[in-house]
């Protein structure tokens, strides 16, 4: 299954809903109309793009029928540019340049953080890279024992520490590890949630010191995983991550299972962070990069 064809399958539940609407919108115009644009914001915003997009697209959208005189469906080819344009960013692949390079996942407890990981491992291992998995994430019970199954799985190391560690001592461990046995890409894994906010940036700040002091000039990402069936939710928890350490890329999970996919476009215009990857399934291959242009269309089509 191409890429193309991939996504319009993840996203089918998104785009029936979206689009159930839309198509009989779009098909249907014969020029510029309240009532129509009005219906149009209306539907943006059900979709989670959050009143403010949703409200400037349509604006945006307004102008372009009335200067061009748009009349008829190519009304959605100017919807689908205009969308595209909130999405696309000139900084969207995930760097991996240098040996070793470092890759640091956050997100709250339940948005498929660890599963990223394993999916990311499995990417890298099959591109002939030598992985290794770091479980940072020692507050919450077994989430080493399940980053140890995807390492098994995926053919990549890994460096733990007991339930309750420090953190900061595993991330260094980790650093220690991959320089000694060579590994072209490190991956940490990250604790969701912490009793209070000031210990979740306090432990993001420590190991972020922890990296730059140990690998000086690597490639390095903060990727922040947020579950797309989280709506505006998933806001609040970009905008607090992105307190405590600066956010690179964000990871949009379960897509296929949500009704409501403008997230994407919100999280992209309030936050001012490009979206690098979307998980469309449960398979390894079903962790995709990110392309605007085709997640559109394949949205709206």
């Amino acid at each position: 299954m191409g890429f193309f064809e991939k996504i319009k399958t993840g996203l089918a539940k998104t785009r029936n809903n979206i689009s159930g609407q839309l198509h009989g919108m779009l098909d249907s115009f014969t020029g510029a109309n309240e009532d129509f644009f009005d219906e149009l914001e209306e539907t943006l915003i059900m979709a989670d793009l959050g009143a403010e997009l949703a409200v400037s697209t349509v604006d945006t959208l307004r102008e372009r029928v009335k200067k061009k005189g748009i009349r008829g469906p190519e009304i959605r080819q100017e919807l689908e540019e205009i969308l595209s344009e909130v999405l696309d960013f000139e900084d969207k692949s995930i760097k991996t340049d240098t040996k070793p390079s470092i890759i640091l996942v956050t997100g709250v407890n339940g948005v498929g953080k660890t599963t990223t990981i394993g999916k990311l491992a499995s990417r890298y291992v099959s591109e002939g890279k030598k992985v290794l998995l770091c479980a940072g994430d020692t507050f919450r019970a077994a989430a080493a024992e399940q980053l140890s199954i995807w390492a098994e799985r995926s053919g990549a190391d890994i460096v733990r520490h007991e339930e309750g560690s420090d953190p900061g001592a595993v991330v260094f461990d980790g650093i220690s590890a991959a320089k000694a046995r060579g590994s072209d890409v490190i991956i940490c894994d990250t604790a969701g949630r912490l009793h209070n906010k000031a210990n979740l940036m306090n432990e993001l700040g420590k190991i972020s010191r922890i990296i730059d002091r140990e690998l000086p000039g690597a490639c390095r990402e903060n990727l922040l995983v947020i579950d797309a069936a989280t709506g505006q939710n998933g806001l609040i928890q970009a905008k607090q991550f992105g307190e405590a350490a600066k956010i690179t890329g964000i990871v949009l999970t379960k897509l296929d299972g949500t009704a409501r996919g403008g997230i994407v476009f919100a999280v992209a215009k309030e936050l001012g962070i490009p979206v690098k990857l979307i998980g469309v399934g449960e398979k390894t291959d079903d962790l995709l990069d990110f392309n605007a242009a085709e997640f559109v269309k394949a949205l709206l089509e």
